[in-house]
């Protein structure tokens, strides 16, 4: 059996297309459904539906074989025990930083506070610009945190920007451009060689049409 985990979401909805040109289409609409596990018209082919970080802790413990899941989850996990092998150019967006429109365009200070659900690449962007930051961590309403004055900044996804606008924000710094990326576990990479690449062909294939 080879298990697909996918993220929940817009990039779930992007991504059923391309599987259903790579010939991998779910028995029932998963958009209607609770359930997590999902048979495919393929018997030895199996869908996982999962949050974004989970996709990545089931593909690395051998749960998973392969998924697909935003380059954002990747950069900020550090992508172990992972192979990424295509870029599915789906869900694009924006890593980047923002701030209360009133601050934007100032000089950094020697020490800020930043908000944001993305730690570590807070922290390695920071340490590369030479600024001292505090990294606060949020789950969700990053819009906030200016606002309220915990933090000065934050670093989050941005797609249009409209909900930056509307709470008061803009963008300040451009991080890393973000899509989806379909990945596989390095061990089954080696033991399910032939069976994945043929689906991993299929999908860059449906990709590239």
């Amino acid at each position: 059996m080879i298990t697909i985990a996918l993220t929940k979401g817009r990039i779930l909805k992007d991504t059923l297309p391309l599987l259903s040109a790579a010939g991998i289409v779910p028995e029932e609409d998963i958009s209607k459904s609770r359930k997590l596990v999902f048979a495919t018209n393929r018997s030895d082919v199996q869908l996982l539906v999962l949050r974004g970080a989970d996709v990545l802790t089931y593909i690395r413990y051998g749960a998973a074989d392969m998924g697909v899941v935003g380059k954002d989850m990747l950069m900020e996990d550090g992508g172990a025990q992972l192979y990424e092998l295509h870029d599915l150019g789906i869900a694009r967006c924006r890593l980047m930083t923002a701030t209360k429109k009133d601050q934007a365009g100032i000089a950094y200070q020697s020490r800020i506070k930043v908000a944001t659900k993305y730690v570590n690449i807070a922290q390695r962007y920071y340490a590369e610009q030479g600024v001292q930051a505090d990294i606060i961590k949020l789950y969700g309403g990053m819009e906030l945190a200016p606002i309220m004055g915990l933090a000065d900044e934050i670093v989050d996804i941005v797609d249009t920007g409209k909900t930056l606008v509307a709470n008061g924000l803009e963008e300040a710094n451009f991080i890393a451009d973000i899509s989806s990326r379909l990945v596989a576990n390095k061990a089954s990479m080696k033991v399910k060689h032939a069976e994945l690449k043929v689906i991993s062909d299929a999908i860059a294939a449906a990709v590239s049409e």
